[in-house]
């Protein structure tokens, strides 16, 4: 069993990606321990983001690289520690017997070279399927530059991979992460997606299961100089060409220091508006284009949603009973649930203001874009809904969530309502 000072050493270093808040696999149990599907896996979190469900460690965090953002890198003096597949597949089959986790998130730094740091811990994930008859959720982050073969057979074992594109262009990766290049992250990704797109192809009982969860994928944010509407064009074609299911934003934080990288956090607020907008882009029918210019930020003063509303008030208001679906998804104060609701019970009868706030439309946001049989009840100047926008978007707090917290908010961060 791994010892409490290499533990300690390899969690702590695994602490810095967020790829793994959410299962999505159809992975069941077959007689050993572990379920990972959809039902069979539920979260918690730590205030400072990281998901407490899964055992969260690394390989190894001897690193070969030398990656000037991370707290591992090869010039960095810390502790150093690995594990072999046996003491990870111990110490998770035994975390799990306790209830302290339900899947394992895995990854490493590259220790003496990408193919051998693979073949770790493609070793590690198959015994703890086959030797430790483990079902569980398992997420496995891969190794650029690594043989494609090692990835793909990795597939056939984990429930979700994800390969770290980490900044929007190749200028910042390769100033950033010298031994890295856009190839080294975009090509696995590619084929992995193809590999499972053939896959789902095929039928029969017997067939192993090919990333049931998919990918994702994760991008720092402020380390370079990259803006907003860069960042997003690319998570747009990660979704349309890879079908990724999420991509990941990690706002800057200053672990390491260097004089190429900026002195202070980034914020989370701009993490925050980044994850709104991306929620838009996956759910609500938007284009990047429309949600941030290719040289210029998200503002900070509105969420997204308000933002595009605000510039294209020639659209508004739009009558709730009338409009299309696609444009009540576009209604600040206007969900995917609510405005699914909307056009259903509409089919019956004529909506009234107050019938929405049980829909729950925010209506303090949604009234100056809407009219309910031909009656508006927002307010009649742009200069005063832009400045109720922005007082209400002051009274957001960036938090995780407690036990304590409010139904509404709970909901609102389970469905992503805007």
């Amino acid at each position: 069993m791994i010892d409490a000072a290499r533990l300690k050493i390899l969690t702590e270093s695994a602490k810095y990606d967020v790829s793994c808040s959410s299962s999505g696999s159809a992975r069941r149990n077959k007689g050993g321990l572990g379920d990972a599907a959809p039902a069979g896996i539920c979260h918690s979190f730590t205030p400072d983001g990281r998901c407490v469900s899964l055992l969260k460690i690394l390989q190894s965090n001897r690193c070969a690289y030398n990656c000037l953002y991370c707290p591992n890198r090869a010039e960095a003096d810390v502790p150093r520690a690995a594990a072999t597949p046996d003491e990870i597949c111990e110490l998770v089959v035994a975390f799990y017997k306790r209830n302290y986790i339900e899947g394992l998130f895995l990854s490493s730094a590259v220790d003496g070279s990408p193919d051998h740091t693979m073949e770790q811990m493609l070793e590690t994930v198959i015994k703890l399927r086959k030797v430790y008859n483990f079902h569980g959720y398992i997420h496995l982050k891969g190794i650029p530059h690594a043989d494609r073969l090692l990835a793909s057979r990795a597939a056939q074992y984990v429930d979700r991979m994800s390969f770290n594109v980490e900044f929007p262009s190749e200028k910042s990766l390769r100033l950033l992460a010298p031994q890295k290049n856009k190839d080294s992250v975009l090509l696995p990704i590619r084929r992995l997606a193809e590999e499972k797109k053939m896959d789902g192809g095929k039928k029969g009982k017997g067939r192993k299961l090919f990333l049931p969860a998919g990918q994702t994928t994760q991008m720092i944010v402020g380390a370079s100089p990259e803006t907003d509407g860069q960042i997003l064009r690319l998570s747009e074609a990660l979704y349309r060409k890879f079908s990724l299911k999420r991509v990941y934003y990690s706002a800057y934080v200053p672990v390491v220091r260097h004089s190429l990288l900026p002195e202070k956090c980034t914020g989370l607020l701009r993490e925050h508006r980044l994850y709104q907008a991306d929620w838009l882009l996956r759910f609500y029918g938007f284009t990047a284009g429309e949600l941030a210019p290719p040289g210029g930020n998200l503002p900070e003063e509105y969420d997204p949603k308000c933002a595009w509303a605000l510039r294209n008030m020639q659209l508004f208001p739009v009558e709730v009973n009338t409009a299309p679906l696609e444009m009540l998804l576009r209604v600040p104060g206007i969900g995917a649930m609510g405005a699914y609701r909307i056009v259903k019970a509409r089919k019956f009868a004529s909506l009234r203001f107050e019938d929405l706030a049980r829909m729950r439309v925010v209506l303090k946001r949604a009234k100056h874009f809407i009219t309910c049989g031909g009656k508006f009840y927002g307010a009649e100047r742009f200069s005063a809904v832009r400045t109720l926008l922005a007082l209400e978007s002051r009274e957001e707090t960036y938090e995780q969530l407690s036990f304590f917290s409010t139904p509404e908010a709970a909901h609102s961060a389970l469905t992503g309502q805007l």
